[in-house]
């Protein structure tokens, strides 16, 4: 599996290949009962004071904090984060592997949650262990300037911040494994969306060819992280409108996750996704909504219907109905797509302020204007929280709840959001 598979799998490896996982005694069973029950770690310590028992106590609740995240059970496996966090940082001081390592969780926990602030200074905290520890240009150096830094500042839209941090990962990997390896493909890809990002795209389309060439000739032109490969370059030139070089890509990655995987399978959602915008933004629903609706069918049957990952999907096709002027068809699936992400992820995540400002607008279309107001002061509450007062997410808050005030003639409100925006936009300059 790929480093960008899954997040956590590096983390889980590690503990796993020391025999972590099949340690468990009478002890350490009784250790976690008391910890898991009571939450108190000195209780769970009384019962056998010996090293290897604490350590062993620790390592259990280390996986299961990395199994929860992987879950979305981000409450959960962030106080059990924070708890392993101070037992490494008293026992081994602040600049050990292994406080990196739960640093690392940690960071990724709140990168999922899209809480960039406190994600960022975790990262940057566990950069520099590593740094201290390793020397710049470690593998280890590269996975968090290339996993968590580069792709946190790309999520941001801060290409400028990412891109030296991604071309550094880029050399290290090709110094320590040559330029052939798989995770080079994998920096390949995300400084290439980088310079897409900036618009740059005559350098982008080389690093996306080049990438796809590594995977292919790795795996065979039928592999799944070649159908990966294909998708970005088919993404790279939807998004010039080149919808007739995208087209055959995006088909021709269906078709091998299809044939891997088997028509129903989850892996298969994204790709219908894919496809289905590349119709949309063509205006051709007719061919968009089937794809989407299969997408859907897969997701409920495979997740379950309250699954979070069903609340994307429900997004997806109701912007399709939205686009076409169909807000009655619209409407309830935003509705649902929100209340399934309150229940999964809590009614105060960064998960929630897409949902909520996709309905306010669609509120705002359609002249219900008081059923608007608090769902942008909801998303602005849970962005400012996440991303900080200052960031370009609050001003664009700012501005759509300005304008939802003019269009009620509460122009002294209005007035007050737009001059805060201009001053975020001022320092984002």
């Amino acid at each position: 599996m790929s480093d960008s598979n899954n997040p956590y799998q590096k983390q889980l490896s590690e503990v796993k290949n020391r025999g972590l996982i099949n340690r468990s005694t009478s002890l350490i069973s009784r250790g976690l009962d008391l910890i898991e029950e009571k939450e108190d770690l000195d209780s769970a310590i009384e019962v056998q004071d010996l090293p290897e028992f604490i350590n062993s106590v620790v390592e259990k609740l280390e996986v299961k904090a990395f199994s929860l995240s992987e879950k979305g059970d981000y409450a959960q496996a962030e106080s059990i984060f924070k708890r392993v966090l101070a037992i490494r940082e008293k026992a081994h001081g602040p600049d050990h592997r292994d406080v990196a390592r739960i640093l690392e969780g940690l960071a990724k926990l709140y990168y999922e949650q899209r809480n960039y602030v406190q994600a960022e200074l975790l990262y940057k905290r566990t950069l520099a262990i590593y740094e201290k520890a390793h020397g710049p240009d470690h593998h280890d150096v590269a996975w968090i300037l290339r996993w968590a830094l580069s792709i946190l500042y790309y999520d941001q839209g801060q290409y400028t911040a990412a891109k030296p941090l991604c071309k550094r990962a880029l050399a290290i990997r090709e110094k320590v494994y040559g330029p052939e390896h798989l995770f080079v493909g994998l920096i390949l890809k995300l400084l290439a969306r980088l310079y897409r990002g900036q618009g740059q795209y005559t350098a982008a389309e080389p690093l996306y060819k080049r990438a796809l060439t590594i995977y292919e000739k790795k795996y065979g032109p039928d592999h799944p992280d070649v159908a990966k490969s294909i998708r970005s370059l088919a993404k790279f030139y939807c998004e010039q409108g080149n919808y007739v070089q995208a087209e055959p890509l995006y088909k021709r990655a269906l078709a091998i996750i299809e044939k891997t995987h088997g028509p129903d399978n989850f892996a298969v959602v994204w790709y219908l996704h894919c496809l289905a915008r590349l119709y949309c933004d063509q205006e051709n629903y007719v061919l968009a909504e089937p794809l989407y609706k299969r997408a859907l069918a897969i997701i409920e049957k495979t997740r379950g219907p309250n699954s979070g990952r069903v609340a994307p999907c429900l997004g997806w096709l109701a912007e399709l109905y939205r686009d076409q002027g169909d807000n009655a068809q619209a409407e309830p699936l935003y509705q649902r797509a929100l209340a399934i992400k309150e229940k999964v992820y809590g009614p105060d995540s960064p998960i929630l302020a897409e949902s909520l400002k996709k309905l306010a607008s669609l509120y705002y279309e359609q002249g219900q204007y008081t059923a608007a107001v608090p769902l942008y002061k909801r998303e602005l509450a849970i962005i400012e929280k996440a991303c900080g007062p200052d960031h370009p997410d609050v001003a664009t808050c700012l501005e759509n709840s300005a304008k939802l005030y003019r269009a009620m003639k509460r122009d002294d409100e209005a007035e007050t959001l737009e001059k805060r925006a201009a001053r975020i936009r001022a320092i984002q300059r």
